[in-house]
């Protein structure tokens, strides 16, 4: 069992960042690491594994909530191979349900990762930077696919919708830097009246769930029209962003080179020297907050399950 008051991400000095990128028991923490070492921003945050004592839970809730000043904190959980059946997180809660939400994960032998609080409602630029090579030193590509306001990072990792915006660059050395040309990027935009539709159904169907965590005993569900409901409680609280005509076009491609340098940064150092696809995903929170959530390593995301491989 492990003792002692734990240590909030922002307070962690470069080699205490260093030894926890190390530590593969725990990735999203690990790389949340591992991305602050490098010098992106990442959201504060505290880690509470199975063998932390009874105390320490507790102490990370009010120590992170007293960094941050937060009436809430967001729960993650952590722990190695996944499924499909596992925890999904992200939901920020009202600090008193925190301890029991998180209790029941560490029960089930989950590490628990702890983060200020964010609004899943109001993010105004969601991205995934995808890395992908045949073999170490053989050319490979660089894929940014991403949706803008109304949506989250969660639709593109495990929502399975659609990017309203991919960005490709082809034939990448990964091993050597070479900057993109802008005749480099090959950009697909899907932003059809059918296709817009069919997006903000899927994301209503996927937020109802999470409203429900949110709201508590206040939000009922209409199981048989889950989008109808999440719909009518996005609109009574204020958040519009999803029937709002906008184009992430722009500013998605004006983004790529930098994009594309942080992710050539990561590949260059990153622990597995023979993976073959890599992921990093990031939200701009709004008022042009941009933070970095994880890396993710297709070889380690999920079980022995092919079938239920994903990162995209």
């Amino acid at each position: 069992m492990h003792h002692g008051p734990p240590r909030l991400l922002h307070d962690l000095d470069r080699d205490q960042l260093a030894t926890a990128a190390d530590d593969g028991r725990w990735p999203k923490w690990s790389t949340m690491c591992q991305l602050r070492l490098l010098g992106n921003r990442v959201l504060n945050a505290a880690c509470v594994t199975p063998d932390d004592d009874a105390t320490t839970l507790r102490t990370a809730i009010v120590a992170l909530a007293e960094a941050t000043r937060a009436t809430k904190l967001m729960v993650r959980s952590d722990g190695g191979m996944e499924t499909r059946a596992y925890y999904r997180g992200g939901n920020s809660l009202p600090i008193h349900q925190v301890e029991p939400h998180a209790a029941d994960l560490l029960a089930a032998g989950r590490a628990v990762i702890l983060l200020e609080p964010t609004n899943r409602f109001t993010n105004q630029l969601s991205a995934l930077l995808r890395m992908d090579r045949p073999i170490p030193r053989q050319p490979g590509a660089f894929t940014v696919e991403a949706l803008g306001p109304g949506y989250d990072v969660g639709d593109l990792t495990r929502g399975g919708i659609r990017p309203q915006v991919t960005v490709t660059i082809a034939d990448v050395t990964w091993h050597r830097y070479d900057k993109p040309w802008w005749a480099d990027l090959h950009v697909t935009r899907d932003l059809s009246p059918k296709a817009e539709q069919t997006r903000r159904q899927a994301r209503l169907d996927r937020l109802a769930p999470h409203i429900r965590a949110i709201a508590g005993p206040t939000f009922h569900l209409n199981e048989q029209d889950q989008a109808s409901t999440a719909a009518k409680w996005l609109r009574a609280n204020g958040h519009l962003d999803l029937w709002r005509d906008t184009d992430p076009t722009l500013r998605t491609v004006r983004s790529v080179p930098a994009w594309f340098d942080v992710a050539f940064f990561i590949a260059a150092t990153h622990p597995n020297r023979d993976w073959r696809c890599l992921a990093i995903s990031l939200s701009d929170l709004g008022t042009g907050r941009v933070v970095y959530w994880d890396i993710v390593d297709a070889a380690h995301k999920y079980g022995t399950n092919t079938s239920e491989r994903r990162i995209a």
